[in-house]
Formats: C-alpha cells, structure tokens, sequence
C-alpha cells in the first residue's frame, strides 16, 4: 500500500479489547470506528480488513457496482492507482440516502475506509464517501437502538424489525467461544473464506440470520395456518407451519431446513429441523450437520416496542454443547422493508 498517498488514522483500543481473541476486537474496533452502536458488518470475515485503521483516498470514480450484497466502488487516484471499495447492501444504503445515480463515473470524490489487511492491494471497506458538493454519504449502519420515548409500539408479532446490534455481536462472540467437539475444532482451523457459502448466495439459516435482522430487516406476517418471516437478504422467506404437523420423517433437508409453530401463550415458539450440511452457519467456520435442532421463542414486550427473543441451538455433530442466546427486535414500521437478490459475482467479489 502506498502510504504516500493517501493519509492514515488509527483509533485507540480500550486495554479490554486488546485481550480478546483476534476477531473479537477487530469486530468491536470496527464498530468503535465508524461511530455506531452497531454496523452492518461484511459477509466474510472482518479479520480481512484493519478495522482500527481508517484510509482516506482521493480520487476519480471508475466504476459504481450497485449490486448485492455489496455495492463496490472502484477510484483511480491522481498517481493512476486503481482501489476497489467494498460497501454495503443496497438496501442499508438507500436507507442512508443513496440511490443507483448517487455517483457517477467521473466525479472526484474521497473515500474513508478501513484498508485491507494485506497490504499488496489497493483495497479497502467503505465507511462514508465525500462526493460532489462536499456531499457526504454514509456507508456503514446497523441496528442502533430508538430512544425508547419515540419508539413506535404494536399489538402483535405483524410488522417490521430491527434488531439489536449489541446483542447481534455478543451472539456473534459467543458462537466463535462455544466449546466444540473435535470434529468442530478441526474444521473450524481449517477454514477460509474461499469456503464461505455466503459467497454463494447461500443465505444464513436460522439462528444467524434471526441475529443478522440488526443489519437487514425482518418481517413477520401472522396467518391461520402459517408465519411468514422475511429478511431483507437474497428475499428470504420462511415458512413456519402451524396447522400442527410434525417434521416430515424423511422430509427434505435445506439450508433454512423446516420449521413448525405453536403458541405458548403470547409466545410463538418456532421449532426447526431437517437443515442440510453447511460448512459455515455461524460464524468462523464452525459447520453444522444434519442433527442442527434449533427451538426459537418470540415475546412480544407488555409495551409493545420490540421481541424479546430466546434461541436454543443444539447441533451434536460439532457443539460440544447446547447453544443460547437472547436477541431483541425493535418495532420499526418507520423503515422501508428493501428485500434485494443476492448476485454471485458480488458475493464472491472479495477473493479478487
């Protein structure tokens, strides 16, 4: 990376931090930097990138990949230097204010991002971009709370959410502490990001993607006989079935696997089997297998302003125990629900 051109500033990391495992701060570094609660955090690891160092680059856009679930931003400085920017979906984007004419190939701009941990390329993640009319556009958001005197309330589980960012990383750190059996571990060292299926556009199952609603929103519809809950990412819809069938006994495996319901009271609690293989389903390369059990319970608040949500995980081909969590969505019929496809091309665009 050519220092020379382009100025650098690092961020001071509490001594806490620089304690935990190598992941661990650089996802709560990057969260520290930007200056949100929570941000919407790439799909392959954040170890790619120096989350506590933030690049600035001037320069002539080249090209605006408006695609998901990266927008990519490519400059051309004035010493000819190409650098691809990754930033994020397009739906979080809009969100931010951005459309597809935004920029333009052409338009001088510079870039704040975090660089690229390997230091041969000219490439970075996109944390804001001063445009035309010293315009600032944001890059990076994630599920920040609404004060809770303005937050909008509801009577039932219908409706859109956001979930909590905090407690979407705390998920995050304590899947990639979870003890694991030996089969576990070993995958776990062996993997890299060339095995990511995300970098397929094989959507998250459940319980990343529940956790994954502070960075791309949900959506429930309660029916009679079945709940429909949607994600923003690559449209993912599925189906829990609440006519009171069992898991079909040789029924067909899929990466979101089958799901049925029952009301316990006031609470929806979502039982789901029947997952195919997926090398990693969590985070950090910690696979699952066909055994993966997960039981979700969804509580709507007596104010009404958000789900408290209680995940169980049980998965005994690779955990060595059972996995818990607690996750909250905020009531947020004032966001735009942006369902968008997953493209291949960008999804795997990080490996050039």
């Amino acid at each position: 990376m050519q220092h020379s051109m382009h100025q650098s500033a690092k961020f001071a990391l509490h001594p806490r931090l620089r304690s935990l495992p190598r992941l661990k701060w650089l996802l709560m570094a990057c969260v520290a930097s930007a200056g949100f609660p929570a941000l919407a955090v790439a799909h392959h690891s954040p170890a790619r990138f120096l989350e506590d160092q933030v690049v600035a680059i001037h320069g002539q856009v080249v090209e605006l990949d408006w695609s998901n679930p990266h927008v990519y931003l490519a400059l051309e400085d004035a010493d000819g230097a190409r650098w691809l920017f990754e930033g994020n979906a397009t739906s979080n984007l809009r969100r931010l204010g951005w459309t597809r004419d935004s920029l333009q190939v052409g338009d001088t701009v510079t870039v704040r991002a975090h660089p690229d941990r390997d230091t041969r390329k000219n490439h970075g993640r996109m944390l804001s971009v001063s445009g035309p009319g010293e315009r600032l556009l944001q890059v990076m958001t994630g599920g920040q709370k609404a004060p809770s005197e303005s937050r909008p309330v509801t009577r039932s589980l219908d409706g859109i959410w956001r979930g909590d960012g905090e407690l979407a990383f705390k998920f995050l750190f304590a899947i990639i502490d979870h003890p694991l059996k030996e089969r576990g571990a070993v995958s776990k060292i062996a993997y890299d990001e060339s095995m990511d299926p995300i970098a397929e556009c094989i959507t998250w199952p459940t319980p990343r993607i529940v956790a994954w609603s502070a960075f791309y929103l949900a959506e429930i519809e309660v029916r009679e006989d079945v709940v429909l809950m949607r994600n923003e990412f690559n449209r993912l819809e599925r189906v829990v079935y609440m006519d009171g069938r069992d898991h079909p006994a040789d029924g067909a495996r899929s990466s979101q696997g089958h799901s049925i319901g029952h009301w316990d009271g006031d609470t929806l609690v979502v039982d789901t089997r029947l997952f195919s293989r997926n090398r990693s389903p969590y985070a950090a390369g910690i696979p699952s297998g066909e055994n993966k059990h997960v039981v979700e319970r969804y509580t709507l608040r007596p104010d009404g302003s958000a789900i408290d949500i209680d995940i169980l995980l049980q998965d005994p081909d690779y955990l060595a125990k059972p996995f818990t969590a607690q996750l909250v969505w905020n009531y947020s019929p004032e966001l735009e629900f942006i369902p968008f496809d997953c493209d291949p091309q960008s999804a795997s665009r990080f490996a050039e």
